[in-house]
């Protein structure tokens, strides 16, 4: 195995992971690889009294640098028509939807979950497929003899029935416990919301009548309050507000000038006239 910083919380739990796990079982196993700490390899049966009864499946476990805090990504190699093959699947303990991973799950976990979500329906998500039970049945036949280029025949990975099997350790029943809280269900895409408005619904008093039963349903909500009176402006808040007319130009001033110029003007004239006139009588008596 590649060398690796102990210190690490990643490794220290990963090491720690693959110890508890060295012992197959009949159900699953899983370790890692032997030059990548990061990337396992698991078997698990197929769970009875479905379509995958009787059959092996083998897949890898990527897990991110930051695990356990973020989850690892889960890739089938088995043909076994409900999961795409060398694809990464999604489910809710899967890196494609770390909202819904939570730190204290293991690769135990996953690999327990991954059983629990064999027979459920893939619904479109992604990376899962709907064989019909009978092509299932014959890919679970098939499996009894799928060898993986680095494991091997992965039917010989696990314990066979009957074997005297270990007690389960307190860690592996915890593991257990905590696989069986997860919902088997797949998971819906993530969707934007749409943002809320802010305009609020008035109540009122809703009757809507139902084609096929005639029954009628009744949505009665709290009574509007009542609504407040609106306060107009006063009248001189709102003379304040509007903009004052310029008064006309009162001309009347300007016209007295122009026409006392005018007025003075023709006397200024008659006057120089008459002085004209009387220098020229003066000139002919001498």
């Amino acid at each position: 195995m590649a060398r690796y910083n102990f210190k690490n919380p990643a490794v220290k739990r990963l090491m720690k992971e693959a110890q508890e796990l060295r012992e197959p079982t009949d159900q699953y196993f899983a370790q890692p690889l032997d030059d990548n700490l990061f990337e396992w390899h698991f078997t698990i049966r197929g769970p009875d009294d479905t379509d995958f009864s009787g059959g092996y499946y083998h897949g890898r476990i990527v897990l991110p640098p930051e695990y356990p805090m973020k989850p690892p990504s889960i890739i089938m190699l088995t043909p076994n028509g409900r999961f795409e093959l060398h694809k990464k699947i999604c489910l809710s303990i899967s890196g494609y939807h770390p909202e819904s991973w939570q730190p204290s799950w293991s690769i135990r976990t996953a690999i327990l979950a991954i059983i629990g979500f064999l027979p459920t329906k893939g619904e479109g998500a992604i990376g899962a497929i709907d064989y019909t039970p009978e092509e299932r049945k014959v890919l679970a036949r098939k499996s009894q003899t799928w060898s993986c280029p680095s494991c091997g025949l992965i039917k010989q990975k696990l314990k066979a029935r009957g074997d005297g099997s270990l007690p389960k350790s307190e860690k592996q029943l915890q593991d257990e416990e905590l696989a069986r809280q997860i919902s088997f269900s797949n998971p819906k895409p993530q969707t934007k919301e749409s943002p809320k408005s802010d305009t609020p619904v008035s109540d009122s008093t809703q009757e809507q009548t139902t084609e096929n039963t005639g029954l009628r349903q009744r949505n009665v909500s709290t009574p509007p309050s009542d609504p407040q009176p609106v306060v107009s402006q006063p009248p001189q808040a709102q003379q304040i507000n509007t903009p004052r007319r310029r008064a006309p130009e009162d001309t009347t001033p300007m016209m007295l000038i122009i026409i006392l110029s005018v007025v003075l003007a023709v006397l200024l004239l008659r006057r120089l006239d008459r002085a004209y006139d009387l220098r020229s009588n003066i000139g002919d008596m001498f």
